[in-house]
């Protein structure tokens, strides 16, 4: 059990058993679509809440985030795990905002939202992208693949929700559980170091040109080169004279601006 995980178990834990028995706090705390400009706060709260009429809603998702969460938690960090769980509960509210919208247009139900199925699907996605051949035991019997369970759940979602199947569970919000997740795991891979490194290195301005390479190429002195730096000095001045400057790799024009450009 991870830390994060963990606590997130007891919270949801506690807010069921604690608006079990005090439904004005849990109406007070339930994601409500046409009063969430005036209770912002209840696009999280909703994710710790959960049908105070039985035990199967808060049982399926505290599973799936037991399941699912600790592995992910210890790959990611415990803070990005968070945002992340987070993220795609906020996504998956926000969907269920929109589809209300369209559905009430449309002369179809108004359905208020509680429970952490948005952010559980964001974990679920989440985990498919780093591990998307594990298998996982459908009522500890059937294997299935991760991957595979995802595409399920979102072809279940789509046909449940424009079905009109919807029984009263935000299917949608679902859906904005997955496309949280991979929002979130984007925007996180856009921000890596490694994207940061290729950005620049494949930015216009970064890119030298044929003649800023023929400048500091001239300034090279290959007699004062360390022997190692000498042969691929001599490697690429082979590789220029029969292919010229444009059949140069990104690390051999790092060594032309390193050592033409006063840098070695």
């Amino acid at each position: 059990m991870t830390r994060v995980v963990g606590r997130l178990l007891l919270i949801n834990l506690l807010a069921y058993f604690v608006t079990r028995s005090n439904l004005d706090l849990f109406a007070w705390f339930s994601l409500v679509p046409a009063q969430v400009l005036t209770r912002p706060w209840t696009l999280i709260t909703y994710q710790f809440l959960h049908d105070p009429g039985g035990l199967s809603h808060i049982f399926f998702n505290m599973i799936g985030l037991f399941f699912f969460g600790p592995k992910l938690e210890s790959r990611l960090g415990s803070p990005t795990f968070l945002k992340l769980y987070l993220t795609a509960g906020l996504v998956g509210a926000v969907v269920h905002i929109l589809w209300t919208v369209i559905s009430i247009s449309r002369g179809g139900l108004y359905v208020p939202m509680v429970g952490a199925s948005a952010a559980v699907y964001g974990v679920l996605f989440a985990y498919a992208s780093y591990w998307p051949r594990d298998r996982v035991l459908i009522w500890f019997v059937i294997p299935v693949q991760v991957r595979v369970l995802v595409i399920a759940f979102t072809v279940i979602s789509l046909w449940s929700g424009l079905g009109g199947m919807g029984g009263g569970v935000a299917h949608f919000a679902h859906l904005g559980g997955f496309l949280g997740g991979w929002l979130y795991l984007r925007m996180r891979a856009a921000r890596s170091p490694a994207a940061q490194f290729k950005k620049q290195t494949e930015s216009p301005g970064s890119r030298m040109g044929e003649r800023e390479l023929t400048t500091n190429w001239r300034k090279i002195e290959p007699t004062s080169l360390h022997p190692v730096n000498r042969a691929e000095y001599d490697r690429i001045s082979d590789k220029v004279k029969a292919l010229g400057w444009a059949a140069l790799t990104e690390r051999e024009r790092a060594f032309v601006e390193r050592f033409g450009g006063g840098l070695g």
